[in-house]
């Protein structure tokens, strides 16, 4: 039932690569969970990865690797040099043994489905240059997206649309879904929703202590006031109504 904001995923991450995991094996969970939809989403026909800078960019490259060893045909697209990637995401690059396509909207072509590892959750400005091109292209170009953690484009703090952002079939998330799934507009962005395990203890919440939850009954039906049987209408307190002069609509 948690809510996350990126920040507080982030905190998952970091404590629990310092209680010994590694990054890229969760990097490698999350990449295998995306490959798995991906078969699942489609069935034959090329497979397009467009990878970001970053670790949702990664996390694209490790699921284009793990879809050429289930024998798929899979190209990748990603938004700056192989060179400058970082960390994890450099790790994952080197996994990646194929070539890359340019960065350009008239490199999508007709593939099966496009994975969306652009950008993550994390995002903080408002997209533009290639990678609006790109999100505006692969929206227009009608083929099935599988979106990794969260649209391209998406706060996943807000749920609002950073200038631009990828409508998805389906969406891959971590450990916990995030505020951008269920506030409007990125619940529409997202389509259906998987939230997947990479490794990451629950007890981690304990100290993040999470302060968003999905509704659900369990959560305030214990403090629920039920009346009593001898209860008055006195005893549960008042409301105060204050109307305009004119009669309103009845939604209103």
């Amino acid at each position: 039932m948690e809510l996350l904001t990126p920040a507080e995923m982030d905190r998952a991450d970091l404590l629990t690569i310092s209680g010994g995991s590694s990054g890229f094996a969760l990097m490698l969970h999350a990449g295998r969970h995306v490959a798995q939809a991906a078969m699942e989403l489609a069935d034959a026909g090329s497979i397009l990865v467009i990878a970001g800078p970053g670790n949702n960019g990664g996390d694209g490259l490790i699921a284009a690797t793990e879809l050429v060893a289930l024998g798929r045909t899979v190209h990748v697209m990603l938004l700056g040099e192989r060179d400058a990637l970082k960390g994890d995401a450099a790790l994952a690059a080197r996994e990646w043994k194929g070539p890359l396509l340019p960065f350009l909207p008239q490199s999508i072509g007709a593939p099966s489905l496009i994975i969306d590892a652009l950008f993550g959750s994390g995002l903080n400005r408002p997209v533009k240059d290639g990678a609006l091109e790109m999100i505006e292209a692969v929206n227009a170009s009608g083929v099935p997206v599988l979106a990794v953690d969260l649209p391209s484009g998406i706060n996943g703090t807000t749920g609002g649309v950073m200038g631009a952002a990828i409508k998805a079939r389906e969406t891959v998330t971590f450990f916990r879904r995030k505020l951008g799934h269920l506030l409007v507009p990125g619940r529409l962005y997202c389509g259906k929703l998987r939230l997947v395990d990479i490794g990451i203890d629950p007890a981690v919440l304990d100290e993040i202590r999470p302060q968003a939850f999905e509704n659900d009954p369990d959560l305030w039906l214990p403090s629920f006031p039920v009346p009593r049987a001898d209860g008055h209408k006195y005893g549960r307190g008042h409301a105060v109504i204050v109307s305009g002069e004119r009669r309103r609509p009845a939604g209103a």
